[in-house]
């Protein structure tokens, strides 16, 4: 049997050294058209900020390792031009000599990839503009970072790379904006969720411009200019657009396969095409969605692995089966970790799923071992069915933890109220007893059970001012005379019993605390002495996030609320 394989990294690197260890007697060729067939895609801006010194640490294989290893033919700089489905060859050109040749198959996984989007901006492109997808897009940049010195970089998009880029450049000592066109960074969070992440960014001095695009580039002097929609122009001296990808299927395309959502290759569960003996993986190919059950496109290395390997036992002549994806990924930036998994709010909505939320913020392990740290979880799940249906953290350390646990658990089709029996590991410098994937469960079951109601942040600017609802906070005086939010009232938590006959009990009640414990214990007391008691879910700290992000100019006052007020100023029952 004779295997040509497009395209090496991820999915067909996998693929050859997989069908090499089910069939010693295959022909395997793999065709790559850059320098590298195999390398560490997610590394690359590690390498321009010098976290990674070595750049052979990028190339995980060698054409002559995987020989050596595994009798696999990689040819470098070699592009398929064209597939002949009708007589089963591929036509390849050799970039180093120019010459065209065409290679007969018995089996095709074609592994193209994606390709970053590059807008069609009017006139030359300046020299300095830069995208970033294989290795040698990294040593350009690193090279002219360091024989340049550039002082200022935009960066065109909001997305990993975007962000991992601005994380190396700021290390390098630039000064960098990201411009979005959305109203947040990373697209597969919520907005408030990413309210953490703009002000991790915005206090590493990374300039952000959001809900705006860059809609134009041209040299001035020694500098770019950059046109960005209703803004004034900017100037640096290095652009990275970043903008995002599209799979890379013009091959397919020519060679009539059938074509998906965004132009993605259409495969079944057995990675096929609808072509036979033609096989697809990776980057370029249309998925199922774990939790939607929708075709979907999933650009992860994670993901592209599993296909590949998938494929290749088919092409083997196995039966193996893709399950789809859910998009679990996890990024750093600077010192903190931000996760997700599944649906965020805006999927849910686009698949006219009814759900609901809950917010935690719980500390990484035992509070009381040196060390622990906030993390903010966000979990979602199906109204009735308690479905899970996905999660966002952002934090420091247990992120990549708990985000795992919970993806495992969506996978496994657990309902949302089993996280609460979950047996997960405990020592103090690790979790604590009940670990904050126990306490998501506890949260979702109270609320299916009716022991709370809640409310969420965007609500607040409906909540009743005037008097005909009771708006408190039940933090301590000292944490409200800190900074707390217009219109609450404090009482605190362990002295509220004490004040129950000051509270007017035919007035709903809306409680606020740091971050969501105190204030469900206080509506807990007070439902059973017959209030009408919602919570503010996810407390002051996820407000504080979003309101200080949609006003930063306002940083001592963020939109609704009141920072270090005078003590004699400050609304206290006592």
């Amino acid at each position: 049997m004779k295997v040509v394989i497009i395209g090496g990294v991820a999915g067909g690197a996998t693929a050859a050294a997989r069908i090499r260890r089910l069939d010693e007697s295959a022909e395997i060729h793999v065709f790559e058209r850059s320098g590298y067939v195999s390398y560490a895609n997610c590394g690359l801006p590690y390498y321009i900020g010098g976290v990674i010194t070595d750049p052979e640490e990028l190339t995980l294989q060698t054409p002559e390792s995987f020989w050596k290893r595994f009798r696999i033919h990689m040819h470098v700089c070699h592009e398929v031009t064209a597939i002949h489905p009708e007589r089963k060859s591929v036509t390849v050109k050799n970039l180093e000599t120019g010459e065209s040749f065409e290679e007969s198959y018995d089996k095709l996984l074609l592994s193209p990839g994606a390709k970053p989007i590059v807008p069609d901006f009017h006139g030359p492109k300046p020299g300095a503009v830069f995208t970033l997808r294989t290795v040698e897009d990294t040593f350009r940049i690193r090279s002219f970072a360091e024989e340049k010195r550039p002082r200022s970089a935009v960066l065109a998009g909001g997305g990993f790379i975007s962000l991992e880029l601005a994380e190396n450049l700021r290390r390098m000592g630039m000064e960098v904006t990201i411009v979005q066109k959305l109203d947040h960074l990373l697209n597969p969070l919520d907005y408030d969720m990413a309210s953490f992440l703009h002000g991790k960014m915005r206090s590493m001095g990374v300039r952000l411009i959001l809900e705006r695009a860059v809609t134009g580039l041209s040299a001035e002097n020694d500098s770019i200019k950059v046109e960005v929609e209703d803004h004034a122009p900017l100037t640096a001296d290095m652009v990275i657009l970043a903008i995002g990808v599209r799979p890379d299927t013009s091959l397919a395309k020519d060679a009539g396969l059938a074509l998906g959502a965004g132009g993605s290759i259409i495969v079944n569960s057995r990675m096929e095409t609808s072509i036979p003996d033609i096989y697809a993986a990776g980057d370029a190919v249309q998925i199922r969605h774990r939790v939607t059950g929708k075709d979907t496109r999933i650009a992860l290395a994670g993901p592209a692995n599993k296909q590949g390997r998938i494929a290749a036992d088919n092409i083997c002549g196995g039966d193996s089966h893709y399950e789809g994806a859910q998009g679990t990924s996890i990024i750093k930036i600077f010192d903190m970790t931000f996760a997700v998994t599944g649906l965020n709010e805006q999927a849910a909505q686009a698949a006219k799923i009814s759900y609901d939320k809950v917010y935690l913020s719980p500390s990484s392990h035992a509070s009381y071992y040196p060390g622990a740290r906030t993390m903010t979880m966000k979990v979602l799940f199906e109204k009735g069915s308690l479905k899970l249906l996905g999660a966002q953290i952002a934090g420091f350390d247990g992120v990549d933890k708990r985000i795992d646990v919970l993806a495992a658990a969506i996978y496994a089709g657990l309902s949302a109220s089993a996280l609460k029996d979950l047996d997960l590991a405990y020592a103090p410098p690790y979790a604590s007893a009940k670990d904050p994937v126990n306490m998501a469960g506890y949260l979702i079951e109270n609320l299916a059970q009716g022991r709370v109601k809640q409310i969420f942040w965007d609500q607040l600017k409906d909540l009743p001012y005037d008097g005909s609802a009771l708006l408190l906070d039940v933090r301590t005086p000292a944490e409200y005379e800190k900074s707390h939010m217009e219109g609450f009232v404090n009482v605190p938590l362990d002295e509220l019993r004490d004040h129950l006959s000051d509270l007017d009990p035919s007035k709903p009640v809306y409680v606020l605390c740091q971050s969501g414990l105190r204030s469900y214990l206080a509506c807990r007391i007070l439902m059973q002495h017959g209030f009408d008691c919602s919570h503010i879910a996810g407390g002051y700290l996820l407000c504080q996030s979003v309101f200080a992000d949609r006003a930063p100019a306002q940083k001592h006052r963020p939109c609704g609320m009141e920072t270090a007020q005078p003590a004699d100023s400050a609304q206290t029952i006592s």
